[in-house]
């Protein structure tokens, strides 16, 4: 979502690089640059007068301590102040031993009923009992989706009666929550194409029936401002607690999440940012503020890793990591981990600016991880256990049996033959020095300028 804000702003900071002091000239013109980006990202303009201002008070006069370049410092006070803007989410409120009821509220179309799904398997994965209740009953087969979604990731949902209406849905969602000893309860209220005073009426009864502890408004990033007047709508009639912003993968400018906070005093809770179920991060203003200025999110990206990775798998990977084998069998197994971890262009965009941009995004997605895949199964096992014998007849079978080219299957053999190499060097290497390694590795990074929001040391 904030590819394009993330670009313009790394050219702006580019400019810096070489200068001694960053003088009040210097910064008009840098301020200035910022202003563009941040107008073209589409964030408010109130908002971008008051955060440029901000800047320019912070830098003026900033002179260079040690190594650390302009540019750097502007980065990291740029970086700080839009943690501020954005604002942390303050995480759900919810009481043990008592009903937690929260309303899920937004137009049509924004995702709230998938929004819904999805936090409710969040909730689930941290141990919570969570009932999923749909009150739309304009939509047609709306109350049919949730239940599709709710059988598809084992969650529970409150069974269709025909012919009811929403308060009656509502009161029945809360006796076999009550019933069921249910910690959760996701009330999924029915949407419009527009906001209407209908709409508000009957959400606010609503509202009043449950007492909800969160009022949940789902609002579609790609509104752009739109959805800060959304925002303000239903907050002035309904009462709103927390944002879910979604489609925060797809091709917004930005706008909505750097205004919501700031216009609205609405905290942003969850991002979705994907159309997976688990595609559904807790929004977190200091990795979003490292994305926008191309310091990637790398603790997103092991988090993901590790969520999705098999641990004994891991474990077994690293043990073989020391006798210097690497066969296609165990190329295979990576691919499916990575397979696993979700679309590897929204992967690739967690990455370090000046990582991501040497990689062809146009060529490196799922797509590419399933043919890879489909070579690989189109050897035979002592082909996979003996790469070295695959030579051209071997070659002209494989990709016949994979739907593919040659050229592939050439450009996956040189890809394993580097690994196998990296392997046998890490053998030469032990345990020991490859500790050794890392914590060079961790002493080089921490030396580096501005590494406050970049590559995280590694552990040892």
């Amino acid at each position: 979502m904030f590819n394009g804000l993330s670009d313009r702003l790394t050219k702006v900071f580019n400019k810096l690089s070489g200068r001694g002091y960053i003088t009040e000239n210097v910064m008009d013109d840098t301020s200035r640059e910022i202003r563009i980006a941040l107008l073209e990202a589409d964030v408010a303009l109130p908002v971008v007068k008051d955060f440029i201002a901000r800047i320019k008070e912070k830098s003026v006069g900033q002179q260079v301590v040690r190594s650390v370049q302009p540019a750097q410092m502007v980065v990291k006070i740029v970086h700080d102040e839009l943690v501020e803007l954005l604002g942390d989410a303050p995480g759900l409120d919810f009481e043990d031993n008592t009903q937690n009821v929260y309303l899920m509220v937004g137009l049509q179309g924004s995702g709230k009923t998938t929004s819904s799904a999805k936090l409710a398997l969040k909730l689930k994965g941290m141990g919570k009992k969570v009932l999923l209740a749909s009150l739309d009953t304009y939509r047609p087969a709306a109350q049919e989706q949730l239940s599709d979604l709710g059988n598809t990731y084992g969650l529970d949902v409150l069974p269709i009666v025909a012919d009811q209406k929403p308060l009656e849905i509502t009161k029945r969602a809360l006796q076999e929550a009550k019933l069921g000893l249910y910690d959760v309860l996701i009330l999924d209220t029915a949407g419009r194409l527009h906001i209407d005073e209908e709409m508000m009426q009957e959400v606010a009864q609503i509202r009043d029936l449950s007492n909800p502890k969160e009022t949940l408004l789902v609002v579609d990033s790609l509104m752009g401002q739109d959805a800060v007047n959304v925002a303000n709508e239903f907050k002035e009639k309904v009462g709103v607690s927390g944002v879910i912003l979604t489609r925060v993968d797809g091709d917004a400018r930005g706008g909505a999440a750097l205004s919501m906070r700031a216009i609205t005093g609405m905290p942003i809770q969850f991002l979705g940012v994907g159309e997976k179920a688990d595609a559904f991060e807790t929004f977190d203003a200091k990795r979003v503020a490292d994305r926008i200025l191309g310091m990637g999110d790398v603790v997103g990206l092991v988090e993901t890793a590790l969520a999705k990775a098999n641990q004994e798998d891991l474990q077994a990977q690293a043990m073989q990591m020391f006798t210097g084998r690497f066969d296609m069998n165990d190329l295979l197994k990576q691919i499916e981990q990575m397979e696993s971890m979700g679309d590897m262009k929204s992967l690739i965009s967690m990455l370090p600016a000046r990582f991501a941009n040497g990689l062809n995004k146009s060529q490196v997605d799922n797509k590419l991880l399933k043919r890879q895949a489909a070579i690989i199964k189109s050897m035979t096992p002592k082909e996979r256990a003996n790469p070295d014998i695959i030579k051209a007849n071997r070659k002209i079978r494989i990709a016949a049996g994979a739907g593919v080219k040659v050229e592939d299957v050439n450009r996956l053999i040189r890809g394993w033959e580097r690994m196998a190499d990296a392997m046998k060097k890490l053998k030469k290497l032990g345990p020991f020095g490859m500790m050794s390694k890392i914590k060079e590795l961790n002493s080089m990074l921490k030396k580096m300028p501005g590494n406050g929001g970049g590559f995280p040391p590694f552990d040892v």
